[in-house]
């Protein structure tokens, strides 16, 4: 790949353009760190389960790699004001576990370039984006596209109307739990098994409150983009206020699909049920962050299976789970169709 030139304008970036950037060196403790906010799983958490795992050790959150990789992209390729944010990501797969001690750096290709039809002034980029660590190894690629400012954009006016959240702490509005100790034996929500698992069957997973304080402090870590670490800066800039990084979005969701599980691991160990260990995600797909999430926004996760199909790593099959946040305005954000390995029943 032959590195260019980082650019500063819209008007510098052509198709078919690479670009290398970035050196983060992983510890143990910040995935610790993270995961123990955003993605509290075993393997996670415990270098002991993380051996017992699919990973073969203690590795980072998916979500984790994600805010790693976008801190870098913060710091090199978006560090003008041109930048909008993002509507999305096509797709993105984890293709390897990132371990304690990887040293990991960017390889960004513009696949396409071209200026908006329907919004006068904003570009849009689509990206190819590929994180490697010290060996070479690919660990995560993903495809998304970017808006950016070109020299003709009106500045003064937000790409979106601001819609401040209440000031009576309105929450979404439920949409109804199971209740752990009505479910059968084989419900998948206490067996765990792929086997047990309806299509179409909503789980409501709680509610993530994203105030200002930790919008900042996310961001200051992992997006540090003006929009999302100053106030002041966010009112001028294309959202109109303060709003949370998609990355924070998406990883309050991971956050609210693992607390959610815990009522019914309770409820299969209060029954002596044997506990199915869940695998690690390979990626996901459809990723759209639809509108800001401001400081303040309440969004109600919910999560839906809608395929699963078997794979040839033998005893496991992959859910494919649509996952929406919904805010107390019911307007949905953020929405994305995640895969998962779940196990499945062993055969006599």
């Amino acid at each position: 790949m032959t590195r260019a030139k980082l650019p500063h304008t819209f008007e510098e970036f052509t198709e078919g353009a690479a670009y290398e950037y970035g050196a983060h060196e992983v510890t143990r403790e910040e995935i610790i760190e993270f995961a123990s906010e955003f993605d509290p799983q075993p393997f996670h958490l415990d270098d002991e389960a993380g051996k017992n795992s699919l990973l073969g050790g203690l590795a980072a959150s998916g979500w984790h790699t994600a805010g790693i990789a976008m801190r870098m992209h913060a710091d090199n390729l978006l560090r003008s004001d041109i930048f909008m944010g993002s509507p999305g990501i096509a797709e993105l797969n984890w293709m390897k576990a990132v371990y304690p001690g990887d040293i990991l750096s960017v390889q960004a290709l513009a696949k396409s370039v071209r200026v908006s039809q329907s919004r006068p002034g904003l570009g849009i980029i689509e990206f190819e984006f590929t994180l490697l660590n010290q060996h070479g190894e690919r660990k995560m690629v993903n495809r998304g596209s970017t808006f950016v400012a070109t020299k003709d954009m009106d500045r003064t006016t937000p790409l979106t109307a601001v819609v401040p959240p209440p000031s009576d702490n309105s929450q979404p509005a439920p949409m109804g739990r199971n209740d752990p100790a009505a479910l059968p034996d084989n419900h998948y929500l206490l067996s765990g098994y792929w086997d047990d698992v309806p299509l179409g069957d909503t789980c409501d997973m709680g509610t993530h409150t994203f105030e200002s304080a930790d919008i900042i402090r996310y961001a200051r870590k992992y997006d540090p983009q003006r929009f999302h670490i100053d106030e002041a800066a966010a009112k001028a800039g294309p959202f109109g206020a303060l709003t949370a990084s998609g990355w924070h979005t998406a990883a309050g969701g991971m956050r609210r699909l693992v607390l959610s599980r815990k009522p019914y691991f309770d409820e299969a160990r209060k029954r002596g049920l044997p506990l199915a260990d869940k695998g690690p995600s390979p990626g996901f797909r459809d990723l759209k962050w639809t509108k800001p999430v401001y400081a303040g926004d309440t969004l109600r996760f919910t999560s839906t299976p809608v395929n699963k199909r078997k794979t040839s790593r033998e005893g496991w099959g992959i859910l494919f789970t649509r996952v929406e946040g919904q805010n107390q305005r019911g307007e949905k954000p953020f929405e994305y169709v995640s895969a998962s390995f779940w196990p499945l029943r062993k055969k006599n």
